[in-house]
């Protein structure tokens, strides 16, 4: 089995990578009928020399390959026929803008294998760069916030080597007595949360962080049942809210009345209440003025997130009262950080990480008959048509919706 480790041709450039050159040694060692070719990059954060100097064959010869390894979309023309390929295709959402490239993967017979549906047996995925988002989101929140006021300058994260170093610069900063709230206990939300424990923030539970002051900067994580109540007053539970999202009502005011800085770090379900409303903005007790949007959906749970910021201009100010954009120090506005590609910042953490998991889950099924059906699962297609499991995208490449 051959595997080919693709240069990453998607702007803006993404500096990631499947496998590092470390985490290439390692599934040779692990299995030795396996060989790994990589396609020379002039971006990636392991420069071309640090896979040489391990063995590995750096050639442009990607039609050798069996199984061709990126981490964005590959452009339509640089798309090798009749190959395996494993990316972040975003079109599992029928989203419009890949159609195109969806149709070129049928077209050109392509194996296409999506990292996003890659799944344990219990369907729970299991590569993702959801922490990384996580600890990258919550480093920025932080600089939004140090901008908004002018009370600290923080180091991009982008000019940073590793989360190392993005905890050692939080840890030199001067906090006041805020609040800090943040939504989800999933990777992106744990992610965060590393930050905020890394700098020695202190935690304390919902009840004292809504109703207690203090003489320090505090944070208080929540999951989907602390920010949600059933409409008929009855006690839900978290696993009846994704069940029946329908049956529920946003509760999440009453943590932004006493918030200063958020981090959205949860998982918004379809269906699922929002968490605040461009109404609720309006409102004269809504507190908040710092939001670092990690989940980034546009026009929805988090009303103040009305597009994506890029990673050169990470900070946008939104008005409340027009809901329109503004420079994010206006006094009134409230500062939005929403970078949307957020591991691309810390490529190399992200990159180790996700290697690491991507060895452990996915490679073993190339060379043990696919026992957990990991790689049947996250087929997309297959012989020029949608594998089963992916039918329902039919109408969506067809153009019909």
């Amino acid at each position: 089995m051959k595997f080919g480790i693709i240069r990453e041709r998607k702007n803006p450039p993404d500096k990631r990578v499947v496998l590092s050159p470390k985490a290439c040694q390692k599934v040779l060692n692990k299995f030795p009928q396996a060989q790994i070719l990589v396609e020379p990059s002039p971006i990636r954060a392991y420069p071309d020399e640090s896979y040489k100097k391990l063995g590995l064959a750096v050639t442009d010869n990607m039609q050798e390959c069996d199984v061709l390894l990126g981490v964005k979309e590959v452009p339509i023309a640089a798309l090798i026929p009749g190959k395996k390929y494993f990316f972040f295709s975003h079109t599992i959402k029928k989203q419009p803008y890949n159609r195109k490239l969806l149709r070129a993967l049928l077209e050109k017979n392509i194996e296409m294998y999506d990292h996003e549906v890659i799944t344990n047996t219990q369907e729970q995925r299991v590569v993702a760069f959801g922490r990384y988002a996580g600890i990258v989101g919550a480093y920025n929140g932080f600089r939004a916030y140090g901008l908004k006021y002018g009370t600290f300058k923080l180091p991009k994260a982008n000019d940073l080597e590793d989360q190392a170093a993005l905890i050692a610069e939080l840890k030199k900063i001067q906090l006041p007595n805020i609040k800090v709230l943040l939504t989800g206990r999933g990777r992106v939300g744990n992610g965060a949360r590393e930050m905020l424990d890394g700098m020695g923030m202190r935690r304390v539970n919902v009840t004292e962080y809504l109703e207690n002051d203090f003489n320090e900067p505090v944070y208080c994580q929540i999951d989907a049942g602390e920010y949600n109540k059933r409409k008929d007053g009855v006690r839900g539970n978290k696993a009846n809210f994704f069940a029946h999202p329908e049956d529920y009502k946003s509760n999440f005011f009453r943590f932004a009345k006493v918030t200063d800085f958020y981090v959205a770090g949860h998982f918004y379900g379809q269906g699922a209440p929002y968490l605040f409303t461009r109404e609720d903005a309006k409102h004269p007790d809504f507190k908040i003025k710092v939001v670092a949007d990690v989940s980034c959906d546009i026009d929805g749970p988090v009303a103040t997130t009305i597009r994506p910021s890029t990673i050169a201009e990470p900070i946008y100010g939104y008005d409340p009262i027009s809901e329109t954009e503004v420079d994010f120090k206006n006094q009134e506005a409230i500062a939005v950080m929403a970078v949307d590609n957020l591991p691309c910042e810390l490529p190399r953490d992200a990159s180790e990480g996700f290697g690491e998991a991507f060895i452990k889950n996915v490679i073993p099924a190339f060379f043990n008959g696919d026992k957990d059906g990991v790689l049947q699962r996250a087929r997309m297609t297959q012989n020029g048509k949608l594998t089963e499991r992916y039918a329902y995208l039919q109408d969506y490449v067809d153009g019909k919706e």
